[in-house]
């Protein structure tokens, strides 16, 4: 039987395949991406930090129980510590200003995927807040383990650095336990369930949008 996460992906396959196969990903993995590219897409992506430290805090708050929010907590730790000193040493090669650095002029799609984000925590929904999760971080391991990433073309530490923090064996299994979670909790009530859907569909549109941002002046 199909798992809800894979139907949830089919549904939305189009825009999926497209972030996973983006240019961006394309010149990231082979080392060729400008720097005014990186560190336009690393200024933006560095303002969801708030929103998304926000969502691992209110997937922990509205966990079923303990056993389910412990990895959550664990994975909270490791974005504020590994993620962020990743995006301080990025900027400081790629010379990003510190306005850029503090206060960017956002984007559209910067601006529609916090809002995606900050609309699943005030649900207080843990499905609702799953399938956020799911599609930021599985579409993520996606493109990172595509099969030009290995062996990795790319070698500036900013480049290798952001392939890296979204694979590998303890974040194959991060993002595993999280699609185990959602389709685990897959809602029966159809208000919520469309409200899930909706929001997954949203995230991953976003996510398109957020490479071909990068692109833009």
């Amino acid at each position: 039987m199909t798992s809800y996460v894979d139907r949830l992906r089919t549904q939305n396959a189009a825009d999926w395949e497209a972030a996973v196969g983006h240019r961006f990903i394309d010149e990231l993995l082979a080392g060729t991406v400008a720097d005014d590219v990186l560190a336009r897409y690393l200024v933006q992506d560095y303002r969801f930090c708030d929103a998304f430290t926000m969502l691992l805090g209110q997937a922990c708050a509205s966990a079923p129980d303990l056993a389910a929010r412990l990895p959550l907590a664990r994975q909270l730790g490791f974005f504020a510590a590994d993620e962020n000193t990743y995006f301080a040493d990025s900027f400081d090669a790629l010379g990003v200003s510190e306005k850029d650095r503090v206060d960017p002029d956002l984007t559209r799609a910067t601006r529609d995927f916090d809002a995606v984000m900050r609309e699943a925590v005030d649900s207080r929904s843990y499905p609702a807040v799953l399938a956020v999760l799911v599609v930021a971080e599985r579409l993520y391991l996606d493109w990172a383990t595509r099969e030009d990433a290995d062996p990795l073309a790319a070698t500036r530490p900013e480049h290798v650095g952001w392939v890296d923090l979204h694979r590998g064996a303890d974040f194959e299994a991060w993002v595993g336990w999280l699609e185990g979670q959602l389709d685990a909790h897959e809602p029966h009530d159809a208000a919520e369930r469309r409200r899930v859907e909706t929001l997954f569909a949203r995230a991953v549109t976003c996510e398109r949008a957020f490479f071909d941002a990068a692109y833009q002046h």
